[in-house]
């Protein structure tokens, strides 16, 4: 029989195998290596300062994008929207003024139609869609587009006399110019003075 050298209560010694999972950084014996710390630290801070930045400049311009797109995002729908407007317009424009008081019907028909275009007009001021006011004022490249000239000497040449089909808006920027006509030969327009 063998014996065994841990029977009768003797501890076993056991050879301890070092672990070499630890890993304890050097500690730094010159200032070179405390100056390298120091500047891989200071460019460290340097490159999360700028992904931060870099971070917050992307949230601005996705959160830019999104009010852009809320503002503008119907423009298309609402100049589809516009031709029905400007045939509500174009259908009030050639109905006799006096039609309602010779026929009740056609009374009923032209309040049907003026209240169909208010409420059209009223959708559109809802959804930031306004119609530029272009009769009497001065001719503005930016909102009018000018379709003819009318001589007209009682009024400032460059004034707006006609207006032909509308102009809009949406949420303050251009939507569709105004097609006017402009009057010519009268008395040169004075420019606008900032007193109020």
């Amino acid at each position: 029989m063998a014996s065994d050298p841990t029977a009768g209560g003797a501890p076993a010694e056991m050879p301890v195998e070092p672990d070499d999972a630890v890993d304890i950084p050097a500690k730094p014996e010159a200032a070179g290596d405390l100056q390298q710390l120091q500047a891989e630290k200071a460019d460290l801070q340097d490159k999360l300062l700028r992904a931060l930045a870099e971070a917050q400049n992307v949230r601005r311009r996705a959160q830019q994008d999104v009010e852009r797109e809320r503002k503008f995002g119907i423009e298309r729908f609402a100049k589809d929207v516009l031709s029905v407007a400007d045939n509500l317009g174009r259908a009030l424009s050639v109905l006799p003024g006096n039609a309602g008081a010779v026929d009740p019907a056609l009374k009923n028909v032209i309040v049907g139609v003026q209240a169909t275009e208010r409420e059209l007009q009223s959708v559109l001021e809802r959804h930031g869609v306004t119609r530029i006011e272009a009769l009497g004022k001065p001719f503005n490249a930016e909102f009018h587009q000018a379709m003819m000239e009318v001589e007209d000497p009682s009024v400032p040449a460059g004034t707006v006399v006609q207006e032909l089909i509308p102009g809009y808006l949406i949420a303050g920027r251009l939507l569709r110019a105004a097609m006017v006509g402009v009057s010519k030969g009268g008395p040169a327009m004075r420019p606008a003075s900032n007193e109020n």
